[in-house]
């Protein structure tokens, strides 16, 4: 009986100090975990930027839109100087034809000479326009490509295995605001940028 006593007393006590460890050990474990705990972009690797905030508020985006900008306007002036004389040219072909002051031959040749300075006008138009969506779009290419770069070039200042591009109606549909890195990138991407302009102008 004695020896039975015995036997219990130390299981009991085997068992109470199994639990005691595994208690205080976990619970120490757990401690150094939460201690050393990462932020959620460091510890996902995984951050984002709006890139509409990015590009709209890039000086880059800014200097290569007014330049586009006075592109279109040169283009709609010379299509309204063209556009000008056509009128002028048709409204003095109908005051000769009504009045009679030329022959039937000259108003056929002078037709023809209208209507093919019509059709270089709607030529002129559509090739204006290309040549400026064209421009736009190598424009936006060109600013997504120095972004993708900047960010190429200082990954160890950042140091996220992916940083994705949110944009509306973009594949991201929903993100934490904690992930959110625009605004360092566009802070920086404007220094580097300003400071590349200024070299360039010394």
């Amino acid at each position: 009986m004695k020896n039975l006593s015995i036997s219990l007393f130390v299981i009991l006590f085997l068992a109470v100090a199994g639990l005691y460890i595994l208690h205080f050990t976990g619970k120490k474990h757990a401690g150094e975990t939460s201690s050393e705990a990462k932020t959620p972009t460091e510890s996902q690797g995984i951050v984002y930027v709006n890139i509409d905030t990015i590009v709209l508020n890039f000086d880059m985006f800014a200097d290569r839109r007014n330049d586009l900008l006075n592109k279109q306007k040169n283009a709609e002036a010379e299509l309204s100087s063209k556009g000008s004389k056509y009128e002028r040219d048709l409204k003095d072909f109908q005051e000769k034809v009504n009045k009679g002051l030329v022959t039937r031959a000259t108003a056929e040749q002078m037709q023809q000479a209208l209507l093919q300075q019509q059709q270089d006008l709607i030529e002129l138009r559509d090739r204006l326009q290309n040549e400026l969506i064209e421009e736009e779009q190598v424009m936006n290419r060109q600013i997504i490509d120095y972004i993708t770069k900047f960010l190429e070039e200082n990954k160890s200042a950042y140091n996220y295995q992916f940083i994705l591009g949110k944009s509306f109606g973009g594949p991201v549909l929903y993100s934490d605001s904690v992930l959110d890195i625009t605004q360092k990138v566009l802070d920086d991407i404007n220094l580097k940028y300003r400071s590349e302009k200024k070299s360039e102008q010394e």
